[in-house]
């Protein structure tokens, strides 16, 4: 009986070397893919591998663990059993092979759109639309290729599973007696230690098993390395294990000591908004009889970097930033890192820091002190939601009215169904100038607060852009070969320079109706758009800079550079008081947690990025870079993070504010 244990678990060693193996090869060519030259040395990689295959031994020592429990056990009092154990081991190892494939193309897809590996943003993605992530994984990310190579993938793995146990086995000692009894009994629990040794990492004790703080120097000072240590799915289970932001398990009191750095003195306890309620100065400009708030899909601030003037990307909304009475800032923080975080941070007034308040119920029977829209309407203006997608997504029909705005519109309801579209909604210029269409049709009983968000500047970039003036060989005239020869590169600088030029006609258009106008541009989050791999900069990846900043700019007839205090830098959440300092009357009250740019800003902190004058860092990987245009990759300063108690206070008041829900005032 013993004999057959032994021989099993001989057979569940060898089969053993199959996932670590799998995990090994998916990060070298994680590594290869996204890697830079500087990533590639000899002495990082080593350690990176050995420090990586460790890790992911947490999850693949139960590999072994299974064959052993479910096979090699039973077999041992079956021999029919036994006959068919390796047949069985196998099944089970190319089932958790296909696990480890499915999870390795998932993080090749989330680093191309993320630039990170598996992190928080996937909880958000319960509420995504499911279409359009289909879209962007067979028209983008080359899903049918990924799904027709899990065929010769799995019958690679059962051929070298084969192989593997097909190797020689030792023969069981037969020494009877009494020593026999004893050396099966080492033999069986040494069995078990073993997989305890490999499942922490090396060692017998659980306090040492490898983790983020332990990850070799060499190897996390450089980051990207540093994020290729983590196997996937240790990385899928440090996301599964923090579904809910912290703020929202704490008590109020330890809530309010978090809370301490940014509240005005004097607050003790109850709503904590209303100890932020401000007085305006008095109006800077004319009052506009429209404001048009534009929020561009991944209209980012890199395109018009200097560096990159050489791709004419953003020459529609350039020719607008020229104009005298536009104001710009070329260094401005996102209120999120993806769509959903930032529209409901600019809507509400506060961070909406991954809590997803536009999906929380309470959120579409109330509101907030610090609204964008419901402020608006206290000043007089009618507010207007135009969204190129579905109301649909997000919960955008519940959350929009309550949130302030008196009429919602979506591009298929305004567009009609046959309209052009993506998953994510109507084509840009089609859903704008409908749009512009119906409010040059509105009557003029009131001021209008119009907040626009596009849709078209997103993968898979599908849309016909040479049908709608897109030149190439214009465009793309300075532009190296390798971009210029790759038509998958083509259509994507296509669909970026095609979004940026429905925004730009649609704000000439309406300045020519409405010349009073007040217009403000900013994207939702920044976005990936260069190829860096195609020699456009001397480095392979992109700045900090590139991957957070969004673009900012605001023009009014009445409006200069003199009244922004000499800022060079801002986010979002300044945007709400700007507005009011800049057309409220004196006197007026508002309520808003940040100052607005016509004040003295000498930093700001978002959930995930803090920005000075002259640096960016980011929290989540705690590294920062200087702040200005680099061709050649800045140094990068690691363990550094500011401003961390601001940041966590922000966050805890509002989770605070989700956790009392009675807090909110009823629509």
């Amino acid at each position: 009986m013993f004999s057959l244990y032994f021989a099993g678990m001989q057979q569940d060693i060898k089969l053993a070397v199959l996932p670590p193996l799998l995990c090994a090869v998916f990060r070298a060519i994680f590594i290869y893919v996204y890697g830079s030259p500087s990533s590639r040395d000899g002495r990082r990689l080593y350690h990176c591998f050995r420090y990586g295959f460790w890790w992911g031994m947490d999850w693949n020592a139960y590999v072994y663990l299974f064959t052993l429990a479910l096979v090699t056990l039973p077999g041992a009092f079956f021999p029919g059993y036994f006959s068919v154990g390796d047949t069985v081991r196998l099944a089970g190892v190319a089932v958790y092979a296909v696990v480890l494939y499915a999870a390795f193309a998932g993080r090749m897809i989330f680093y191309y759109h993320f630039h990170d590996i598996y992190n928080r943003t996937l909880w958000l993605g319960k509420h995504a639309d499911k279409k359009n992530l289909a879209d962007i994984f067979f028209h983008q990310n080359y899903g049918w290729g990924i799904l027709a190579g899990l065929v010769p993938f799995l019958a690679l793995c059962v051929g070298i599973g084969q192989g593997l146990l097909s190797l020689p086995s030792l023969p069981w000692p037969d020494i009877g007696g009494v020593g026999q009894y004893v050396l099966n009994t080492v033999m069986f629990l040494g069995s078990i230690t073993l997989f305890y040794y490999f499942r922490f990492g090396g060692t017998f004790d659980h306090r040492k098993k490898p983790e983020w703080d332990e990850v070799p120097a060499i190897v996390k000072d450089d980051v990207f390395l540093g994020k290729a240590t983590l196997d996937d799915l240790v990385a899928l289970e440090i996301v599964w294990k923090h579904p809910a932001h912290e703020a929202l398990h704490h008590s109020d009191e330890e809530s309010a000591a978090l809370m301490a750095p940014v509240m005005p003195t004097g607050w003790q306890g109850g709503d904590p908004l209303r100890p932020f309620r401000r007085e305006a100065a008095g109006a800077r400009i004319e009052k506009p009889s429209h404001i048009f708030f534009l929020l561009g899909e991944g209209h980012a601030q890199a395109p018009f970097d200097a560096l990159y003037r050489h791709l004419p990307l953003m020459e529609g909304s350039e020719a607008w930033r020229k104009k005298p009475h536009t104001v710009t800032m070329d260094n401005f923080l996102s209120a999120g890192l993806i769509s959903q975080p930032s529209l409901t941070s600019l809507l509400t007034g506060v961070y909406d820091a991954d809590m997803e308040l536009n999906e929380n119920q309470a959120f579409w029977q109330g509101y907030l002190s610090t609204s964008l829209p419901r402020q608006m309407k206290r000043l007089g203006y009618r507010t207007a939601f135009w969204y190129g997608g579905s109301l649909t997504w997000g919960s955008l029909e519940h959350f929009l009215p309550a949130v302030g705005f008196d009429v919602c519109y979506g591009g298929p309801d305004i567009c009609g169904a046959s309209a052009p579209r993506t998953w994510l909604g109507v084509y840009d210029h089609l859903f704008l100038q409908e749009a512009a269409r119906r409010i040059r049709e509105e009557r003029q009983d009131a001021p209008v607060f119009h907040f626009l968000y596009t849709t078209s500047n997103h993968g898979p970039y599908t849309i016909p852009v040479e049908d709608y003036g897109f030149d190439a060989a214009r465009i793309l005239a300075e532009a190296p070969a390798k971009l210029r020869e790759d038509p998958k590169l083509r259509r994507k600088m296509g669909g970026i320079w095609y979004a940026d030029q429905a925004v730009a006609h649609f704000i000439a258009e309406m300045e020519a109706a409405f010349p009073d106008s007040l217009f403000l541009l900013t994207g939702d989050h920044a976005v990936g758009i260069f190829p860096y791999d195609c020699d456009l900069v001397p480095r392979w990846e992109p700045t900090i800079r590139e991957t957070k900043l969004t673009s900012f700019a605001m023009s009014h007839p009445d409006l200069s550079p003199s009244l922004f205090a000499g800022n060079t830098i801002g986010g979002h959440m300044n945007l709400l008081p700007t507005l009011m300092e800049l057309i409220a009357p004196r006197g007026f009250s508002y309520e808003a947690l940040f100052p607005s740019l016509l004040d003295p800003i000498d930093h700001v902190v978002t959930p995930y990025c803090w920005m000075t004058r002259e640096e960016i860092g980011i929290y989540q990987d705690r590294i920062a870079q200087p702040l200005a245009v680099s061709a050649q990759m800045p140094s990068t300063a690691l363990q550094t993070a500011r401003y961390e108690e601001e940041r966590t206070a922000w966050c805890e008041l509002t989770g605070w504010m989700v956790r009392h829900p009675e807090l909110l005032t009823k629509k």
